[in-house]
């Protein structure tokens, strides 16, 4: 019996180790299934689903180049339930194009948007020379501030020089 991927096989358990089963397939040939591929449900301790001398089942799941052979006891038992026939896909190029802008978007009702900062009040119109005047008082206020805070801090020790 030649041995490819996909087919099912009967076997023997000839050894477990912690992370799977040694299955003998016969002819001499030997492949391993993982813990993960025994059972459908969690297998912490393989030695609770598994004995040697069980007969099991396999499916062939890999060939290796260096002739490893990986195998599934419960991908060969998988097959056996009935298909479920799956629901057709839904076909969403008919639908109507739903990109539209925030502002077309209908408002929300009950409360609102609490990240946002409330609006600033309307700046008072006012001419570009009493913008002007104001922007150099604030600034020559700052300035002075700023000198104040600095002349102490030259000079190293000592205080204040005059």
């Amino acid at each position: 019996m030649s041995i490819e991927v996909g087919v099912k096989l009967p076997g023997k358990v000839s050894g477990i180790t912690n992370f799977g089963a040694f299955v003998d397939l016969g002819a001499g040939k030997t492949g391993l299934v993982h813990i993960s591929e025994v059972s459908n449900s969690f297998v912490k301790d393989i030695n609770d689903v598994l004995k040697v001398g069980d007969e099991v089942e396999v499916k062939v799941m890999s060939i290796g180049d260096d002739g490893k052979i990986g195998l599934s006891i419960k991908r060969a038992n998988e097959e056996e339930r009935p298909v479920r026939e799956r629901a057709p896909k839904k076909d969403f190029s008919k639908r109507p194009n739903n990109n539209y802008n925030r502002s077309d978007r209908p408002e929300r009702s009950g409360g609102g948007n609490y990240n946002r900062k409330p609006a600033a009040p309307a700046p008072k119109k006012e001419g570009f020379d009493n913008l002007m005047s104001s922007f150099l008082k604030d600034s020559d206020e700052r300035l002075s501030s700023i000198k104040r805070n600095t002349e102490g801090k030259r000079g190293g020790r000592g205080g204040r020089r005059s």
